[in-house]
């Protein structure tokens, strides 16, 4: 039986929390997923004669538990609850409700998974594997270079214009996720390698004139996060003989290798997360997890009473 068409409560409320997220500058990938959570537990809702106004935390838990009952993950559990404790904030804020029901939800404990990092070897052996002789492998050495100085996501690294880069200073300047602005260090191998990308390479791959891309295609577009991840594959999977461990790199490996590689060296957690474009420092300290979890390895191989 298809789903019922939304009522104007509804279709009133979904409209102000899209409207909310776009006031809120909320990444446009989690905002779709947002919205897509929000309208599916609408329809949920409706289906069962309950409007926004009526829904509390006793809907939501029966609305939790079915989604666990599908086998829908944890995160996408965790994920689909924040949609609506947003969705219930701005009907809050709005004066449409008294309290926000879902921030009365826990959500659910999702496995700590750490994340994949790459020893400075590993890093060193796939970024020497890339020549600098074509246009795209100078382009690709300066892509994955900088990368790895800066710990920039994928999605960082093709929204780069010509400007964004300061080789005076030795920095760059980044917008991260909700539009956040940041200025990040550039290591002298970034900076070599992104000179000779600008000088020999790039000129031969840009058609239109006035294009601002840093990094572009071979048809003279800007990259996508598509491109980036496709690219370090291919790279990665030659290097394979030099470091077995390179066979699952990809772009976001090289962000957490940043991290984890700056704690080995002593920097302060504040300042990796500044660097990283971190919101909040938990988010960070994940980075201390997985060196403790390097450490017990260490630990457990080297002492003879461990």
């Amino acid at each position: 039986m298809p789903a019922p068409a939304h009522t104007s409560a509804w279709d009133a409320a979904l409209a102000a929390f899209d409207q909310d997220l776009l006031r809120r500058a909320v990444a446009a990938k989690t905002r779709t997923a947002y919205r897509g959570d929000a309208r599916d537990f609408a329809t949920w809702a409706q289906e069962r004669g309950a409007d926004p106004a009526a829904v509390d935390v006793r809907t939501l838990r029966r609305y939790a538990a079915g989604l666990a009952e599908r086998g829908i993950a944890p995160a996408t559990i965790a994920r689909r609850l924040a949609a609506l404790r947003g969705l219930f904030r701005t009907q809050l804020e709005l004066g449409a409700r008294q309290d926000n029901p879902a921030q009365l939800l826990s959500s659910p404990k999702r496995p700590q998974r750490l994340p994949r990092v790459l020893k400075a070897g590993e890093v060193a052996a796939l970024l020497d594997s890339i020549p600098a002789a074509t246009p795209l492998e100078l382009r690709d050495r300066a892509l994955f270079e900088l990368a790895y100085a800066c710990g920039l996501r994928a999605e960082e690294l093709v929204t780069l214009d010509l400007d964004a880069l300061d080789f005076d200073a030795e920095t760059i300047r980044v917008e991260g996720k909700g539009g956040k602005t940041r200025l990040v260090p550039v290591g002298e191998h970034a900076l070599a390698a992104l000179e000779r990308y600008l000088a020999r390479a790039r000129p031969l791959l840009q058609t239109a004139e006035g294009e601002r891309a840093l990094f572009m295609s071979k048809s003279g577009r800007r990259l996508s996060t598509s491109d980036v991840r496709r690219r370090l594959t291919g790279w990665a999977r030659r290097a394979v003989a030099r470091s077995p461990a390179l066979a699952e790199a990809h772009p976001h490996a090289l962000r957490h290798s940043f991290a984890t590689h700056l704690l080995d060296g002593g920097a302060d957690l504040r300042a990796i997360q500044e660097l990283l474009g971190h919101a909040t420092i938990s988010t960070t300290q994940v980075y201390t997890r997985v060196e403790s979890a390097r450490l017990r390895s260490t630990y457990s191989r080297a002492h003879p009473r461990a």
